[in-house]
């Protein structure tokens, strides 16, 4: 079997070390990833979370009611003014 050799890097076959050091990358970006999750960001406390979360709830029901109360007013209007055009 031939391998063909291309002058760019990173184009045609690769190597059994080149994977593995692409795994190995991966891998340690996934586990300093991990790291950085778990020791320096702060997380809002759990009590604190769940009033948000509630009130982005009240919040985004309120705000659909809303709208759908503007297109149900808009398409009555609509089709009154469209039964006054056609008789």
């Amino acid at each position: 079997m031939v391998e063909h050799w291309s002058p760019k890097p990173g184009v045609g076959s690769s190597s059994l070390s080149t994977r593995a050091l692409k795994m190995t990358t991966i891998i340690n970006y996934i586990r300093n990833s991990y790291e950085e999750l778990k020791n320096n960001v702060s997380w809002t406390p759990r009590a604190e979370l769940q009033n948000l979360v509630l009130i982005v709830l009240v919040f985004s029901l309120l705000f659909s009611l809303a709208i759908w109360g503007a297109d149900t007013i808009l398409s009555r209007i609509i089709k009154i003014y469209l039964n006054i055009i056609n008789g």
